[in-house]
C-alpha cells in the first residue's frame, strides 16, 4: 500500500461546494486510488484548505493517477473552486497496518517532520520500539516516510478532543513512552496543523 497526501487551495468561503463535487470526483472509476480521509485544516494554516489522503495498491497505480492528476484542466473535480494543489507520495512504516476507516476522533493532528540526512533508518527503528505502548493511550492513524522532495516523516494522530490530546501526549512524555529513541535527533524542521474531518471522510 502507497499513499497519496493532497494539500488543495480553494476560493475563501467555497469548502461546502467544493465537499459535494470532491465526493463524487473520489467515488468515480475514472480515478485511481481509494478515499481514505478528508479533513479541514483548523489552526495554525492559510484559510481554505483541505486535506486529502488517499491508498494505493501499487507504485504504478499511483503514477497512473499522478500523471492524470498533474495533465487534467480539472485534477480533483471542483472546478473553478481550486486555486491551487500540492501532491506528495508516501510509503508506510513497513511495521504498520494498512489505513483502516473508522471514527478514530473529531480532530486530527497531522505532523511532518523533515528530517536529517540519513535520518530515516534510525527514526523508523525508534518508531518500530516505540508505538506500540504509545498506541495503548490513543490509536495511530499512520506514520509514512515520504518517497518525492525532501526527506520527512507524517506521522497522522487521531483524538477525542483537543483536551484530550493535550492529556494524551502528556502522559506518554511522563511516562517516558514518547517521544521515541532517535526521533527529535533527527528532525531538521518540523509543522503540525490540527485538522477536522469533513462530511466525506472516511476516517472521522
Amino acid at each position: 500500500m502507497l499513499y497519496e497526501l493532497a494539500t488543495l487551495s480553494l476560493k475563501l468561503r467555497t469548502v461546502p461546494k467544493a465537499l459535494s463535487a470532491l465526493e463524487t470526483y473520489t467515488t468515480s472509476h475514472a480515478t485511481g486510488g481509494r478515499l481514505l480521509g478528508c479533513w479541514e485544516p483548523e489552526h495554525g494554516v492559510i484559510v481554505g484548505q483541505l486535506l486529502l489522503l488517499r491508498g494505493f495498491e501499487n507504485a504504478e497505480e499511483l503514477t497512473e493517477e499522478r500523471t492524470r492528476v498533474l495533465t487534467s484542466p480539472d485534477p480533483f473535480g471542483i472546478g473553478e473552486h481550486l486555486t491551487g494543489f500540492q501532491v506528495e507520495s508516501y510509503a508506510p512504516f513497513p511495521f504498520l497496518p494498512p489505513v483502516e476507516p473508522g471514527h478514530y476522533g473529531s480532530v486530527y493532528e497531522f505532523r511532518t517532520y523533515h528530517l536529517k540526512v540519513g535520518g530515516l533508518v534510525p527514526t523508523m527503528a525508534g518508531w518500530e520500539a516505540a508505538v506500540p505502548e504509545r498506541t495503548r493511550l490513543h490509536p495511530l492513524t499512520t506514520a509514512m516516510y515520504g518517497l518525492d522532495g525532501v526527506p520527512r516523516i507524517t506521522h497522522i494522530w487521531p483524538f477525542p478532543d483537543l483536551n484530550a490530546r493535550l492529556e494524551i501526549r502528556r502522559e506518554s512524555y511522563e511516562r517516558g513512552i514518547w517521544p521515541p529513541e532517535n526521533g527529535p535527533e533527527n528532525i531538521a524542521h518540523a509543522t503540525s496543523t490540527i485538522a477536522l474531518p469533513t462530511p466525506i471522510s472516511p476516517l472521522a
